[in-house]
């Protein structure tokens, strides 16, 4: 559960609870941030080499993972580690409490990052957008960090930044056109026929069948059809003889 307020733009109370470990995070500005009741500080790591750095892959249809996996290279070649848990508000906690020492991730929205942001900085850390600037909470990009660690990732990360204002964005797609089919988008699709139902066959038109009638067909006489019957039963031929000789009338 991450908590903010915000107040003329600049968050001032957070609270981030997790209640798998019943650890409560929160910090009000200018007072420090704390775990239950103990103070927290960010790490005193200087080189990224020697860091645990924590992220978030992209999970939604429409998230540009070819973009990620090449920040993720690039990141993960420069430090000692890199960690995914699955909760950013939680992951700015770790930074603040020095459990990371850098943090990055896109497609965070404000009330992912609002809490924790404030949490860091009261920790002594640095939060921005992937070219250092304070404007992250909507910018969908966040990078934290101790002081050191932080100038280091914005640093690896600023090639990758889409800090652009939404007409910019507009008016660049229309002078470029549609863009390709992302990957994700590929995907997905291919999920989607995978598990769509198969079409069934179109059923095969049934024409009426006419049936030659033959009228000069001679009918068998019943003699022969009984024969022809008890031929197939030897027991009922016998029974038949023994009839006809204790019943001399029989046919």
């Amino acid at each position: 559960m991450s908590i903010a307020l915000a107040y003329r733009g600049a968050v001032q109370q957070a609270v981030v609870f997790d209640p798998t470990r019943n650890d409560l995070f929160f910090a009000s500005r200018g007072r420090g941030a704390f775990l239950n009741d103990k103070r927290l500080r960010v790490s005193k790591r200087t080189r990224l080499a020697d860091s645990l750095i924590g992220t978030g892959f992209p999970f939604r249809r429409g998230d540009s993972f070819q973009r990620y996996v090449k920040m993720f290279e690039t990141v993960m070649q420069a430090c000692a580690g890199v960690r995914r848990p699955g909760a950013a508000a939680l992951d700015l906690c770790y930074v603040a409490a020095g459990w990371y020492d850098g943090f990055f991730e896109i497609g965070l929205n404000p009330w992912d990052m609002a809490a924790g942001s404030l949490i860091i900085t009261e920790a002594g850390g640095l939060v921005g957008n992937f070219t250092g600037e304070a404007d992250y909470l909507y910018q969908r990009e966040l990078v934290a960090g101790n002081p050191k660690v932080y100038g280091q990732l914005v640093q690896l990360l600023a090639p990758y930044t889409r800090v652009i204002k939404g007409e910019e964005a507009a008016a660049e797609g229309a002078e470029r056109g549609a863009p390709a089919e992302a990957a994700s988008d590929i995907v997905a699709a291919a999920l989607a026929a995978a598990a769509a139902p198969a079409e069934e066959p179109a059923a095969r038109e049934r024409k009426p069948v006419r049936v030659r009638k033959l009228d000069n067909a001679p009918a068998a006489p019943a003699r022969h059809r009984r024969q022809g019957h008890t031929a197939c039963h030897p027991g009922r031929a016998a029974r038949w003889a023994t009839r006809r000789s204790e019943h001399p009338g029989l046919p």
